[in-house]
């Protein structure tokens, strides 16, 4: 059974002002706990919930059969154009992401997300496409290394690159056991004591697997195109990658004059689209963090349109 906890399910559902008449889009449904809130403050509106994991969609699709204002879709989110255009809906009142990997995802061993215990070196969201363990043992070691450093800001990038590449001509790395070691061993003693030392890698190949943020960044400009005046986008992100990304859409949004700072008068005549929900983005409160670990690291940023 696909079960996830929703993070920041109030905080986040709160920055939406749903209007009971509104018409939204969860793009990322996962076990429906968002989708579920979304759509029980609905009469006439409509709900669209997306999601690229079909386990996640066979879930959602059970936990809403009750609302018959809901269509589940299976599908990524970055496509959200196309999927509103077959649905034939023209502009939104809002979206939600909750990014990065579900509970279910990395308690599920199978899927390989998770460094704890073994398993194949899957991480494929969707179950199709290329795996993890394809990517460690075909890409050099520049390539591994530019993964690790731009998708985690890991420090020692290239010396875990280089020892995997060493480590496959011996044998193929294929489990999530298999990478760790070689991840650990690249490790000095003193920065293990900053958390496990795997989990940058784990999350760097994840997000190069499943083209996270280049799906980010696609779908928040897309589903910004068909907001309505005074709808909403809000985004749930687990680590400063994705963050700093969504930030960044946002504060394109919001930007008004381009004009060079010495121009006494604007002559671009460009003025914001958007306006930022709350200046510094919503962290859950100790009660959650306590009752779940995975929103210790969990931000909320919600942007308007305004024009």
């Amino acid at each position: 059974m696909f079960e996830h906890k929703s993070v920041l399910l109030d905080e986040s559902i709160a920055a939406l002002q749903i209007k009971p008449e509104g018409i939204y889009v969860d793009g990322t449904a996962g076990g429906g706990g968002h989708s579920y809130a979304i759509a029980s403050r609905l009469t006439t509106g409509r709900l669209i919930s997306i999601d690229r994991d079909p386990d996640a969609v066979n879930a959602t699709a059970e936990r809403l059969a009750s609302f018959k204002n809901v269509m589940v879709v299976h599908d990524r989110f970055s496509n959200i154009k196309t999927i509103l255009r077959q649905l034939q809906i023209e502009k939104i009142d809002g979206m939600l992401l909750d990014l990065g990997v579900s509970s279910y995802q990395l308690d599920t061993r199978e899927r390989g997300f998770s460094y704890h215990g073994d398993a194949p070196l899957d991480m494929r969201m969707s179950k199709t496409g290329v795996t993890a363990a394809q990517l460690v043992n075909t890409l050099s070691a520049a390539e591994l290394s530019h993964i690790f450093f731009t998708y985690a800001d890991e420090k020692f990038a290239f010396k875990i690159a280089d020892r995997i590449v060493q480590q496959r001509k011996e044998q193929p790395i294929e489990t999530t056991a298999a990478l760790y070691q070689i991840v650990a061993n690249c490790y000095p003693a003193k920065f293990k004591r900053d958390g496990n030392p795997a989990r940058k890698v784990f999350q760097a190949l994840r997000i190069a697997v499943n083209g996270e943020l280049e799906e980010v960044k696609q779908g928040i400009e897309d589903a910004f195109e068909l907001l309505q005046i005074g709808g909403r986008i809000a985004v749930i992100t687990f680590h400063s990658v994705e963050d700093r990304l969504v930030k960044q859409c946002f504060a394109t949004f919001c930007r008004g004059c381009e004009c060079p700072p010495d121009f006494p008068v604007c002559v671009c005549g460009k003025t914001p689209r958007a306006k930022l929900v709350f200046k510094k983005p919503i962290e859950a409160s100790m009660a959650e963090q306590n009752e779940n670990q995975r929103s210790r690291s969990a931000k909320l940023r919600a942007v308007e349109r305004i024009k």
